[in-house]
C-alpha cells in the first residue's frame, strides 16, 4: 500500500525513485512501467510508450493525463487526483499483485519534474519500475527557443515541497547559459521567476519566452525579455496570470 507523503516532514517520493539506479533484468517478470506520454499530443507518444499502455490490464495516472491515452488502451482505468492518490495507487499495487500487468502514466517525459509520482508507484507495488522516457515539453521548448541542451540549465519548480534549491540555481547561472523553467501554478509563474532573477541581478535586457499548451492547436509563444515579463506581472488584475498554467519560461544567456 502507497505510504502518505508529508514533502515537508519527508521523505520525498523524488529522492526514492533516483536512490539507485535499475538494476534488475530489462525482462523481469511483469515489471510495472512508468510511461511518459508525451505533452499531451498523441503524434509526440512514442511507439514503446504505446505498447506499454496497450498492453496493460490496468492503468494508473491523474484524470488530466490518462484522458488523453483511453483511446490508446482496454485496459482497466484507474483515474486519481492527488486526494485519492493514495487510494488509488493500493488499488493499482493490489490487481499487481494478483498478477495482472500494469502501467502508470505521467505527462511528458518522467525524467523531467515526473519522479515524484514515479516514487510513490515505486513505494506502492513489489515489481520493479520501468521508466519508459517520452517527449517532453521542455524538450520542444529548446527547439523553439534554440536552447541546446548541453548549453542550458533546467529548474522544475513544479512540484510539492521546498524550492529554494531551484530558485538559488537559477540565480546563480541567469545570464551565464541558457533557462528552461517549469513554473509553478500558480504562485510561481513566468513573470514570478523573471522578478526573482531580476532581484538576483540579471540583466533586464536578457531575451524571455513564454512558451504555452506546446504542440496543442492553441500554443502560443510570447517572445520578450525579463524586463518586460516584471511589467506584464504588474500590468495584470490582481494576483491572475497573463499566462497559462502549462507554460514553461526560457531565458537565453546573451
Amino acid at each position: 500500500m502507497s505510504d502518505t507523503y508529508d514533502l515537508n516532514a519527508g521523505p520525498d517520493p523524488a529522492a526514492l525513485a533516483a536512490s539507485a539506479p535499475e538494476t534488475e533484468s530489462v525482462a523481469a517478470e511483469n515489471p510495472v512501467y512508468a510511461v511518459g506520454i508525451g505533452p499531451g499530443n498523441l503524434e509526440y507518444l512514442t511507439p514503446r510508450g504505446e505498447r506499454a499502455i496497450r498492453d496493460a490490464d490496468v492503468l494508473v495516472g491523474f484524470e488530466t493525463v490518462v484522458e488523453f491515452v483511453r483511446e490508446k488502451t482496454n485496459a482497466d482505468v484507474l483515474a486519481c487526483g492527488y486526494r485519492d492518490e493514495g487510494e488509488t495507487l493500493a488499488t493499482f499495487a493490489d490487481r499487481v499483485a494478483d498478477g495482472e500487468t500494469g502501467t502508470a502514466v505521467l505527462m511528458g517525459d518522467p525524467n523531467h519534474s515526473g519522479y515524484q509520482f514515479v516514487g510513490k508507484v515505486q513505494a506502492a507495488v513489489e515489481p520493479p519500475v520501468r521508466v519508459i522516457p517520452g517527449i517532453s515539453s521542455l524538450q520542444v521548448a529548446a527547439s523553439r527557443a534554440r536552447t541546446p541542451m548541453e548549453e542550458t540549465v533546467f529548474v522544475t519548480l513544479h512540484r510539492s515541497g521546498d524550492i529554494t534549491p531551484g530558485l538559488r540555481r537559477l540565480r546563480d547561472e541567469v545570464g551565464d547559459r541558457h533557462l528552461l523553467v517549469l513554473p509553478r501554478p500558480y504562485d510561481w509563474m513566468p513573470e514570478d521567476v523573471a522578478a526573482e532573477l531580476l532581484d538576483a541581478g540579471a540583466s533586464p535586457s536578457l531575451g524571455a519566452l513564454v512558451l504555452e499548451r506546446l504542440t496543442h492547436d492553441d500554443e502560443e509563444v510570447t517572445t520578450t525579455t525579463l524586463g518586460r515579463l516584471q511589467t506584464l506581472a504588474k500590468e495584470s488584475e490582481g494576483e491572475t496570470s497573463p499566462f497559462s498554467d502549462l507554460s514553461i519560461l526560457a531565458v537565453r544567456s546573451s
